[in-house]
């Protein structure tokens, strides 16, 4: 009986072309082969399937295609899962056509593990595409030694293959001398498909995803990127793919040379994110252009797209410096002193920057998910001067791209954005900044088209039937989920209650001094989060707590706390909900009494407008009141959160009593902070008192002069500090006894959705999650509805 290694060296020689290994020695005769899919999610002209069937066939073993979504991958998000997962119903439906086994696997809560490691030692062999760039190549390595299992790679990408080059190419002429011959061989010889197989499915390590359930559905369930909405203009798989081509091939290749540098003529093929994820082929796209006058698309499709494959493929590190050549280095290093004009993280990302043609490429890549490959190097040279260092402008370049365009992430990706810092270039005339890396000025750029027609497009919003949204609540949950929205296109009101934002971060102010007398402060420990948390430390938003914490009993120091990343807002803690409100319609001081179905929003005073979305961010029994009568009522019943006096402590002089900030046992205090530590408070001494539960429990009803008085002396017993004013406030919905135990609630049926720190925990890291949830779920749902 045949092995595999009897009958992999006379695979035939135009998969033998695109073919290596990993692995142990191919020695013994698997039990089946698993094609692992990744960048290849097409049942058509694949050549990593044929490898599969042939050896399948050969060996005499069942072929299996497993399919798996990660929420690891690096910018994991709605637009990017929603995208596969839409082109894994049409590779779904086209391999049962073939009669080959397939099943896929969505990681969430309940579907975790190393599902594939299993599959794979099941099998034997694996066989998956050869996609030279992090993770994806790192993880394939990972799975060749847990596994211990040959794993075959497949170029799947190219049309000449990437193994042709024995080294990385440095310029496009050079490379497309060298593999012009592959290609005008491709171009005349129609791919040979292998024979289907007998349908396959092994006993599988995982419940298979039922992929007819709404796709909203199954990535609200994955701990993702939530604040980065699908594209519903431009629906993954192959059907998809294939219906732009040809409309392009009909209406604009012809065109293509001569339309394809302004953005405003619609003259490129936007083709690139199916080409990214595999579900159109190249081979097929480049015949099909071949001898239609389009020569200038096929030196993009084929020496300009496999040029930056093929470099990839000699490279460790592609999104790196490390990767550019030497020159490019050299001058980029001698000019880091050069004078720069700093824009951070969020800024850039929102596309805030100021200029407006730059503004408008972002906002392409953050609504619609692309950007114009020309304008793409002007946006991506004007980084270097907005980032303090190259390796920041680098790392800004890749984030941008990889987080929001539907095609990043692959090394056509890496080779436009190296391009912008030299790679397959040569010296130019030197510049501030660049040195001598081309300069592309933005001014220049926007005199050569109508700047004011292309942001109009850019800043449509990302679905044609957009609902009206209500927000009721500004805290941090209710305005990050309104801004996202905001950010997407969607036309969103706000209404608070108070006179202004924050919510359990809201500072008061009184006689001139401010008091933080809600949240004290904040951690980052979401990625998600974090992110956000290190821009807005660079633009001064927030800043570190650099304070002692200390526990006390009976008035001395039982323990010192951790030392942690803690964070505030600066120059209050209100700042932050007020940065979330700042590009948002807020109505304050109007209280929604009740929700009538429509939705009509009413006030004591009446009407406050008719809505297609209600999003509740109050606290929980305040949502629930308004819940009564509508699918979510008594969704809430089981949420319990408890009271908790504030009490805000003036002294006439400094007290330092050795620490910062202090969680106290036993007595009516729980809690004891200086408010003037934090950063930027002041020359006032400041200190605010949070009472404990069950002391804020039995006396919930007291007046608020008997509490601070209680709880002020509690204090001066505490400390020997005498306060010269001490004024109370009471927080009837402030801890979280009993979460929710998930991010949010929304019925999109209805347009009711409901988010809050309560779904999660009581802290400000979990209403910004909540926030990020819903926003993710409503614009799912609008995606969702949007014409195919």
């Amino acid at each position: 009986m045949s092995t595999l290694a009897d009958v992999y060296p006379r695979l035939p020689a135009p998969l033998a072309a695109r073919c290596r290994r990993l692995g142990p020695a191919p020695d013994a005769r698997p039990a089946f082969i698993v094609y692992w899919m990744r960048t290849a999610a097409r049942a058509h002209e694949n050549p990593a399937l044929d490898v599969a069937l042939w050896l399948g066939a050969q060996l005499g073993v069942g072929v299996f295609v497993h399919h798996g979504l990660s929420e690891r991958y690096p910018y994991a998000s709605d637009r990017h899962h929603t995208f596969i997962l839409e082109g894994a119903r049409d590779v779904r439906d086209a391999l049962a056509e073939r009669g080959i086994g397939y099943a896929f696997h969505l990681e969430r809560e309940g579907h975790r593990g190393p599902v594939l490691v299993e599959l794979a030692r099941q099998a034997g062999l694996v066989v998956t595409e050869d996609m030279p760039v992090p993770p994806l190549s790192g993880w394939t390595g990972a799975l060749a030694r847990r596994a211990e299992v040959p794993v075959l790679l497949v170029d799947t990408a190219c049309v000449a293959p990437m193994k042709a080059t024995t080294k990385a190419p440095s310029r496009a002429f050079a490379f497309r001398e060298a593999t012009q011959a592959l290609w005008d061989e491709a171009l005349r010889t129609p791919w040979e498909e292998q024979p289907d197989p007998s349908s396959f499915v092994p006993d599988l390590p995982y419940t298979p995803t039922d992929l007819d359930t709404p796709i909203p559905e199954l990535v609200a369930a994955c701990e993702i990127d939530h604040l980065v909405g699908p594209v519903p203009d431009t629906r993954g798989g192959s059907a998809a793919g294939y219906a732009r081509w040809d409309a392009f091939r009909a209406r604009g290749l012809s065109r293509y040379a001569k339309d394809r540098n302004d953005p405003n003529r619609r003259g490129v093929s936007r083709m690139s994110p199916y080409l990214h994820y595999g579900m159109v082929s190249p081979l097929r796209m480049a015949r099909e252009a071949h001898g239609a006058g389009a020569e200038k698309y096929l030196d993009e499709l084929l020496t300009w797209r496999e040029l930056a494959y093929c470099w990839c493929a000699h490279q460790d590190a592609p999104g790196t410096l490390s990767a550019l050549p030497a020159w490019a280095r050299e001058t980029l290093d001698a000019h880091r002193g050069d004078p720069r004009e700093l824009r951070s993280w969020e800024t850039l990302a929102r596309a805030k920057s100021g200029a407006p043609l730059w503004d408008a490429a972002q906002r392409s890549l953050l609504v619609h998910g692309e950007l114009h490959n020309n304008l793409r190097m002007t946006w991506g040279k004007a980084l270097v001067g907005w980032s303090a260092t190259p390796e920041r402008a680098l790392e800004r370049l890749v984030d941008l791209n990889h987080r929001y365009a539907l095609d990043g992430r692959d090394p056509a990706s890496y080779g436009g954005l190296l391009w912008c810092l030299g790679l397959f270039d040569r010296p130019f005339e030197e510049t501030p900044v660049l040195g001598k890396v081309r300069s592309r000025s933005m001014a220049h750029h926007a005199s050569r088209m109508d700047v004011a027609r292309y942001a109009t497009e850019t800043s449509r919003p990302f679905a044609r039937d957009v609902p009206r949204v209500a927000v009721v609540g500004a805290g941090v949950a209710g305005l990050l989920c309104a801004r996202t929205l905001h950010d997407h296109g969607v036309k969103v009101t706000v209404f608070e209650k108070a006179r202004g934002p924050g919510g359990r971060t809201s500072t008061r102010r009184r006689d001139g001094v401010r008091f933080d007398h809600g949240a004290q402060y904040f951690s980052a420990r979401d990625p998600v989060f974090a992110r956000y948390v290190e821009s807005w430390a660079e633009d001064g938003i927030v800043a570190p707590w650099d304070a002692r914490f200390v526990t006390l009993r009976d008035g001395a120091v039982t323990r010192d706390e951790p030392r942690a990343a803690r964070w505030v807002a600066t120059p209050k803690m209100s700042a932050l909900a007020s940065h979330l409100a700042a590009d948002l319609d807020v109505r304050y001081g109007r209280r929604v009494t009740s929700l009538e179905p429509g939705w009509t929003l009413h006030a004591e005073d009446g009407a406050l407008g008719q809505f297609d979305h209600v999003l509740l961010s109050a606290p929980a029994p305040q949502s629930a009141a308004l819940l009564e009568g509508t699918a979510l009522e008594g969704r809430l019943d089981d949420v319990a959160l408890a009271p908790c006096w504030a009490v805000m402590v003036r002294l006439s002089d400094r007290l330092d009593p050795g620490w910062d900030a202090a969680r106290v046992e036993g007595g009516p205090l729980a809690w004891i902070a200086r408010d003037a530590s934090k950063p930027e408070r002041g020359g006032a001494e400041t200190w605010v008192l949070h009472a404990s539960p069950s002391w804020s429990e039995a006396h919930l009803e007291d007046a608020a002069e008997d509490v601070a008085a209680a709880l002020a002396g509690a204090f001066s017993t505490l400390t020997g500090a005498a306060p010269t004013e001490a004024v109370a406030h009471r927080w009837r919905h402030a801890r979280t006894v009993s979460a929710l135990g998930e991010p949010c609630l929304f019925e999109a049926a209805v347009g009711l959705g409901v988010c809050g720190d309560w779904c999660l925990d009581a802290k400000v890291e979990a209403a910004f999650r909540s926030g990020a949830a819903l926003a993710g779920r409503v614009l799912g749902a609008i995606g969702n509805r949007a014409p195919r």
